[in-house]
């Protein structure tokens, strides 16, 4: 991902309190170049919160509203 952000960065930042996008936006940078890495994070965001709170990701509840630059809302 951009700014050298891995999977292992957002599972950490999900042990310090991380549950939303808006938050790896704010503590890792996800998100503030192109935003193409927004999926893949929100994906691997989904994954940690499950996988944090022993749920399965289908019962992981609903977020925030995700922060994606305006050409990728439309998809």
């Amino acid at each position: 991902m951009c700014n050298a952000v891995t999977e292992r960065h957002i599972v950490a930042a999900v042990r310090e309190g991380a549950t939303t996008l808006r938050h790896l936006r704010r503590d890792l940078g996800v998100t503030t170049e192109c935003g193409r890495c927004a999926r893949c994070a929100h994906d691997c965001l989904r994954s940690a919160l499950a996988e944090h709170t022993g749920t399965p990701e289908a019962s992981t509840p609903v977020f925030a509203r995700p922060i994606f630059p305006l050409a990728l809302e439309a998809v």
